[in-house]
């Protein structure tokens, strides 16, 4: 399976996290997180393929090649065993990982994702990249934005850094992602995972449901499951306070959620 080297950030010492961004996004779209736990961490942001500053590979490539590519770069950054955290596209990329490489991750967080796509759905996403294709960035734009955040918070700052990443992308990487998560289906075998693991839902999250997080945590053995108030998909950005609360008790061993 074809490999590309993604960019990433390591920042503080201690025990390792890496994180892995939705899909559109990259690794500088983690609000306050990275720099609060880089005080009792080794935190290393990567950028997915064909996002940020991480090159697209030669075709498009299921979500095995995006989990295989994390697998390397936390080898070739020299962590041993991290925990994992992934939100949206990053969460699935994060079960795949886990599930394909299971030696390789101490924890697994999970946010605002499901363990699958329906098969109802799968043509559906995979629109959501052929538009832009067509389009253009600009036009898939609006509705992402409504998916992603609560209207209340649309007109803040940092929404519209988002809405600038995404015209900035390439439609073809935003586009093959979609392909990757349009044949996502871990559910099947996320009950052979043998890791702590932490469902993080978004009360207002309009992209995964909380019903989709609750049947991901149902699903992993003795997964705890938080869900967010308040918070949209994009939690780590409109609830940053509570999302790093949130991960920053699971990584300290301190009780969160419920089983």
């Amino acid at each position: 399976m074809e490999t590309v080297a993604l960019h990433g950030i390591v920042e503080g010492s201690g025990k390792e996290l890496v994180l892995l961004h939705p899909i559109g996004l990259d690794s500088s779209f983690w609000g306050a997180m990275p720099a609060m736990l880089a005080h009792t961490h080794r935190v290393l942001r990567l950028d997915l393929r064909g996002f940020g500053g991480s090159p697209m590979g030669a075709q498009a490539a299921p979500i095995e090649a995006y989990a295989a590519d994390v697998h390397r770069a936390i080898r070739r950054y020299g962590l041993e065993r991290p925990a994992v955290l992934g939100l949206s596209f990053g969460g699935m990329v994060a079960q795949t990982l886990a599930l394909d490489h299971p030696e390789l991750v101490s924890r697994l967080i999970l946010c605002g994702c499901p363990g699958g796509i329906p098969a109802e759905a799968r043509s559906a996403l995979r629109e959501r990249g052929a538009a832009a294709e067509r389009e253009g960035m600009d036009s898939i734009v609006p509705l992402t934005i409504e998916r992603w955040f609560t209207p209340g918070f649309v007109e803040n700052p940092v929404v519209e850094r988002v809405r600038a990443r995404l015209r900035g992308n390439s439609a073809r990487a935003w586009s093959e992602g979609w392909q990757a998560i349009s044949g996502f289906d871990a559910l099947p075998r996320l009950g052979t995972l043998a890791v702590p693991a932490l469902v993080v839902a978004g009360e207002k999250d309009a992209a995964t449901s909380p019903a989709a997080s609750a049947t991901l945590a149902a699903t992993i053995p003795h997964a705890r499951l938080a869900t967010l108030p308040g918070a949209p998909h994009m939690m780590q950005l409109e609830t940053s306070g509570l999302f790093t609360e949130t991960v920053g008790d699971f990584l300290a061993g301190r009780r969160v959620g419920t089983e």
